[in-house]
């Protein structure tokens, strides 16, 4: 439903019921889990409800998550980066003394 809701801002509720094999209330209770969560947004429009994508709370997770496992990951990278620097400047020095 995200994606749908995603690719065409502004979706009715109608439309988005009928890409699904499921009946419209099943469709009505997802959508207000969604909008609980604030992941969509809708407006009333005369009849139609429509919705549309709210990305905010997935980037502030994304967010959350990627800042503190890219520090991680970005240490550890470095750490092999010294150690592969330190390992061909051992082999060098080693080369050098044979030669």
């Amino acid at each position: 439903m995200l994606d749908i809701i995603k690719d065409e801002p502004g979706i009715g509720v109608g439309v988005l019921a009928s890409e699904f094999d499921v009946s419209r209330i099943a469709v009505m209770k997802h959508l207000t889990v969604l909008e609980t969560a604030g992941l969509i947004v809708s407006e009333v429009d005369g009849r139609t409800r429509k919705l549309y994508f709210n990305v905010v709370p997935i980037q502030m997770i994304h967010d959350r998550w990627t800042t503190e496992y890219s520090a991680y990951w970005a240490g550890q990278m470095t750490r092999i980066k010294y150690l592969a620097e330190s390992k061909a400047e051992l082999e060098n020095q080693n080369t050098k003394k044979r030669g």
